[in-house]
């Protein structure tokens, strides 16, 4: 790491101990985010990373974003998350968007005051994105939106959506974006979802109904909306590793300090030779996914980090998540399936990792049409 890097881990490792941790297991039992806590990070400087200076980002690069995502998610995986997904909305608005939209809407983003949330998903339509139902329907003064959306990570604590719907026919061809703002007449929310894992992140279904939004919301060209979702996740998938990797390498710090810690037949577990094996293999693991994640996010940063290495990052990085967390309760036995020890939570907290921006079944399917692209003669 360099320099600046070092400094963001100082300080994100001061604002965990100081700001996060000594919430974490009451927020997670109550199911409480703390908004101050998000502007907390937006007052380090850290809500937009790798935004232009012109709109109050940081100017940094997605190899940055990682590397501060990481740090935040051994602390908590879920205000990490809001800070990607938020990220990730800010980035595509920044690029697809009028000078009036970039000015109009990212400032609140990128200082942390607001939260921004993508709507993607459907009850019908999740990994099929393209088949989603939700209409913009063109008038004289703008575009009226019918419909719901599911699943929406920071929905009804964010101020700012970024919506996909249909304005034309069938297909991804039909598909449009919207930037829509909270308080929005026909904006509605449904209750929040009781969840496995991510408790503090608030999770709910977003309804629109005759929902009046101006011709100037909408975000690119008509029929762009797709290619622009899916440019989105492309780069969401990095950081949704660089999320997991940070919440594998506290599983695994647990789990190590546990076994030097405790005794049975007279010697440390950590001396062991099976348990020794298996906190190896967890340590490997993380550590050909740090790789992974450097890679993606510096080849981001180049001009473009190509669907292939993406998606295998989030494939490796989450499933690699959700092994190493198991492996962390087993190490610890008994007590770490109570809540005496976060293990329990960070492995509620990883399993969704494999749903999200794409399952990993979803992410092997995109791995092998590039193969069949890369090799097909």
């Amino acid at each position: 790491m360099n320099e600046l890097q070092k400094e963001l881990v100082e300080q994100i490792n001061k604002f965990n101990a100081e700001k996060i941790e000594p919430f974490l297991e009451e927020d997670d039992r109550e199911e409480t985010f703390r908004m101050e806590i998000y502007r907390g990070l937006g007052e380090l400087g850290l809500a937009g990373i790798p935004l232009p200076e012109d709109v109050g980002g940081a100017d940094l690069g997605y190899e940055d974003l990682c590397i501060v995502l990481e740090e935040i998610s051994k602390s908590s995986a879920p205000y990490a998350v809001t800070l990607s997904v938020s990220t990730m909305v800010q980035s595509i608005i920044n690029e697809f968007a009028t000078d009036w939209q970039r000015k109009t809407f990212l400032p609140a983003l990128t200082s942390g005051e607001e939260i921004a949330a993508f709507c993607l998903s459907e009850s019908s339509s999740g990994s099929d994105a393209g088949s989603l139902k939700t209409t913009a329907k063109k008038v004289d003064d703008g575009y009226i939106l019918n419909g719901n959306k599911m699943w929406i990570t920071s929905a009804g604590v964010a101020s700012t959506y970024l919506v996909m719907a249909r304005t034309g026919g069938e297909g991804t061809s039909g598909v449009s974006a919207f930037i829509v703002k909270d308080g929005t007449d026909g904006l509605k929310f449904g209750k929040k979802e009781r969840k496995m894992g991510w408790r503090t992140s608030p999770t709910r279904e977003v309804y629109f109904e005759n929902c009046k939004i101006p011709h100037n919301h909408l975000l690119g060209n008509e029929g762009e909306g797709f290619k622009l979702a899916m440019k989105a996740l492309n780069a969401g998938r990095i950081t949704i590793g660089a999320c997991a990797l940070g919440l594998a390498r506290r599983a695994l710090k647990e789990a190590v300090t546990y076994a030097l810690g405790r005794e049975q037949f007279n010697q440390a577990l950590f001396e062991f030779q099976g348990l020794q094996f298996m906190l190896a293999d967890m340590a490997a693991e993380i550590e050909s996914s740090a790789l992974l994640v450097e890679k993606a996010s510096k080849m981001h940063d180049a001009g473009g980090c190509g669907k292939l290495l993406a998606s295998t990052c989030k494939l490796k990085c989450t499933d690699m998540a959700m092994k190493v967390t198991t492996d962390a309760v087993q190490v610890l036995g008994g007590v770490g399936y109570t809540s005496e020890y976060p293990v329990e939570r960070l492995m509620r907290d990883a399993k969704v990792f494999q749903i999200v921006e794409g399952t990993n079944q979803i992410q092997k399917v995109v791995i092998a049409r590039e193969l069949k692209k890369q090799f097909q003669s």
